[in-house]
Order: C-alpha cells, then sequence, then structure tokens
C-alpha cells in the first residue's frame, strides 16, 4: 500500500514539475526576467511541442496503471494468503530453506538440511575454487602472482584435513574428504616447489580427484532429497485436505534449472495436475532470493489469470508473453522480408502439466548425467 502511494505521489509531482518548467520555459519565451539561479531550471531548450504533451498525458496512464495495480495486488494477497496455503523453497548454501505460509499462523520454517550437506559441498568446493585460482593466472604463470593466494589457500586447506577426525561423519565420507583435501595440497605444493605449472598439470589434477568429488555430489544430494521429502511427506499429512488447495512456488537461476533439486522434490508430492497450476518454477537473477519477491510473483501470477478470463475467456493466458501469439506471425513476416528460415518453438496450449524446464531428450545431444560422461 505505501508503496503504491508513493508511486502514485512521485508520479503527481513528476507531472507538476514537469508543467511548472514548461510554464516557466514559456514565461522565458515570452521575455519575462528570471533571477540567475533558476537557469538551471528554465535551461535553454524548446518548449514541449503539443504533440509531446500529448504523449506524455497518453504514457501517464501507464504510470498511474502500476500504482493502482499495487494496490489491488496488497488486497489480492490478502485474500490469496486467507484461502491458500504456500509451500516456499528457496534456494540456500544450507541446502534449501522451506516455508510454509497458512492463515492466521506465522510462518513454519522447515528444520536445516543435516551439516554434512554443507561439509561434502564445502569440500567439493575447495577443489573448484583451486581450478579457478590456477586457472586464471594461466596466462600469467611466470609475473608469480599466484604465489601469494595458493600459500593462503593451502594453508586454509591444511587446516581442513586437520580437522577431519573431529567431524560427525562415517568413516568412508571422512576418508573421502581427507583424498579430496590430499589432492589439492598435493597439487599446490608441486606447483610452489616448481615455482609454475601448466594447463596440463590442471588436468592430471583434476582427473585425480574427480572420484572423489562424484562421491560428495552422491552424498550431498540424497542427504539433501531425503531431508526435504521427510518434511514435504509431514506437512502434507498436516494440512490435510488444505493440501488440495496449497500452492508450491520454488526460485532457481538459470544454470540450476535443469533438474532442479528442491523444485523436483516438490513435484513428487504436488503431482503432475499441480505443475504450472499450482506448483511453480520461478527463474530469479540470483541464488539467493527473499519470501516477499516470491510472494509478488506468485500473487501477480494467479491474479493475472483473472485478467485473462475476464478479457480474453482463458485463464491460463496471462501465464504467457501477452503479444508472444501475434509476435510470433509478426516474425514469420519479418522472416519472409529476410529470406530467413523461420525458427521458432511448436505453438502449445496455455494451460500445460509440463515440466517447466527441457524434457525432450530428443532436441539434445551428448550425456544427461555425470555418469554418462566418457
Amino acid at each position: 500500500m505505501r508503496k503504491s502511494k508513493f508511486r502514485l505521489v512521485t508520479a503527481c509531482a513528476c507531472s507538476l514539475l514537469v508543467n511548472f518548467a514548461l510554464g516557466i520555459r514559456a514565461n522565458a519565451q515570452s521575455g519575462s526576467d528570471l533571477p540567475d539561479y533558476m537557469s538551471v531550471i528554465v535551461g535553454q531548450s524548446a518548449p514541449a511541442t503539443k504533440s509531446q504533451v500529448a504523449e506524455q498525458n497518453v504514457l501517464a496512464l501507464d504510470i498511474a496503471m502500476f500504482g493502482l495495480y499495487d494496490e489491488a495486488q496488497a488486497k489480492f494477497q490478502k485474500n490469496f494468503l486467507a484461502e491458500h496455503p504456500v509451500i516456499m523453497a528457496l534456494f540456500s548454501n544450507q541446502g534449501g530453506k522451506l516455508t510454509l505460509f497458512r492463515n492466521g499462523k506465522p510462518p513454519l520454517d522447515a528444520p536445516q538440511v543435516p551439516i554434512r550437506y554443507q561439509l561434502y559441498k564445502s569440500v567439493g568446493h575447495s577443489a573448484l575454487a583451486l581450478f579457478e585460482l590456477a586457472g586464471s593466472h594461466l596466462g600469467t604463470v611466470g609475473d608469480q602472482s599466484w604465489v601469494g593466494p595458493m600459500r593462503t589457500f593451502r594453508g586454509a586447506n591444511q587446516t581442513a584435513i586437520d580437522s577431519l577426525d573431529t567431524l560427525d561423519l562415517g568413516a568412508d565420507a571422512r576418508e573421502n574428504q581427507r583424498k579430496v583435501l590430499a589432492g589439492n595440497i598435493k597439487f599446490m605444493d608441486a606447483c610452489l616447489s616448481k615455482g609454475t605449472y601448466s594447463f596440463a598439470d590442471i588436468q592430471q589434477y583434476a582427473q585425480e580427484v574427480k572420484p572423489y568429488l562424484q562421491k560428495n555430489i552422491t552424498w550431498g544430494a540424497t542427504t539433501q532429497v531425503e531431508h526435504w521429502m521427510k518434511v514435504l511427506k509431514d506437512w502434507k499429512a498436516m494440512l490435510g485436505p488444505d493440501w488440495d488447495k496449497t500452492y508450491g512456488v520454488s526460485n532457481t537461476l538459470y544454470v540450476a534449472r535443469q533438474n532442479n533439486v528442491l523444485f523436483s522434490t516438490m513435484a513428487q508430492f504436488f503431482g503432475k495436475d499441480a505443475m504450472n497450476t499450482r506448483l511453480f518454477l520461478f527463474e530469479t537473477s540470483q541464488f539467493v532470493t527473499t519470501p516477499d519477491q516470491m510472494l509478488d510473483v506468485l500473487i501477480r501470477t494467479v491474479a493475472d489469470r483473472s485478467v485473462g478470463q475476464v478479457f480474453f475467456g482463458n485463464y491460463y493466458l496471462m501465464d504467457y508473453e501477452l503479444m508472444g501469439g501475434d509476435a510470433r506471425k509478426a516474425i514469420a513476416v519479418e522472416d519472409k522480408k529476410y529470406r530467413m528460415a523461420v525458427f521458432l518453438p511448436p505453438a502449445v496450449p496455455f494451460h500445460s502439466n509440463e515440466w517447466p524446464f527441457r524434457i525432450d531428450p530428443s532436441q539434445g545431444e551428448g550425456p544427461a548425467t555425470i555418469e554418462d560422461i566418457k
């Protein structure tokens, strides 16, 4: 509410300033005397034309729309959350954060993924970090600028390996972490001893630690999935009949979109019929986003469906780019002008329960899992 009122007030204030400036310029053109300090506002530009004024009058409708839209959104969000529970699964470095929103109750945060998930990931990332360190200096190995950072990172790896015996991990998992860290140290010691390294050295190091990294990936994924499956099972039982009107949302950056762990786990409980209807995967510009931002996107998505139904007779129309259909036709026309082949995906129904990422193996090539890579 405050945000929408602020937008409207700002729009009105801007309009008044523009009209004020135009009026001053008009007076200046007619020969009115003005003090010097007003020159920064008046300037030397010509007054707006009637056409420009008319354009601004029409464009002001769009500015006003956003303020009204925000005000209506606040009301719809209140009504929506009073009727529908929402499970929000957000990316985090700790293996995700699941929150259950229910009417009249404070948000319920699920327990965190067991700490061993973070340990597997941290050790795995140490190898990737070492690759970034060495790889980014490949073109300037001779200037020794990599030596200081590598010595520092070598110390961090040694501290970690010295701490392994007190970690709450099984013997196999603890030994696997030791092998990754020992591989890191071995590579760094060789580089520091020789005072140089090559791309071939990096490749050999990567192949040596690869099997241990794969184990960490497997253990980390299993820990994460087992945890969230139990949380969702318990929440579904707790919600009872309300589960059928519960909405689920998760976020992803592009690189984590395919086979997204949190979304795929939620899909097991929501089922196919809820896909893109009550279960959503929203792409964000960062790995980490806020619950308020996610709720805003969810509410806008669901609210706009009423617009599609009332104006165009289809409830799911607004889930798509409104001008996209006519843009497809326009693209085909322009392609013909430029003698280009039309390259567009098939037109699909507005309401679809398909996964929100690539699902047709015939449209790609190469391996689909780490194990498939030769």
